[in-house]
């Protein structure tokens, strides 16, 4: 399976993931198409944002392929779940 068909079937998943499973996702997706968080922290006040960033910011400096590898290897261990 490649990232682009994980990264699909992820988004439509049955059922909706844990908050952190989420978050595990939302990170490697974006260091996997984006690379390292260069953006700014969110405030204190904004708990989601700042979760998101979080998420993103603990992949920094992992490759784009290597997050790739990883968002998919994610992607298998929870299908079964919420496929």
């Amino acid at each position: 399976m490649d990232f682009n068909t994980a990264a699909e079937k992820a988004k439509n998943f049955t059922k909706t993931p844990t908050n952190d499973e989420f978050l595990e996702f939302y990170g490697l997706y974006k260091q996997a198409t984006v690379g390292d968080n260069n953006t700014a922290e969110p405030g204190a006040l904004d708990l989601k944002g700042k979760a998101k960033w979080s998420a993103w910011t603990k992949h920094k400096g992992l490759s784009q392929d290597a997050a790739k590898a990883a968002y998919i290897a994610t992607y298998e261990k929870y299908a079964p779940k919420y496929a």
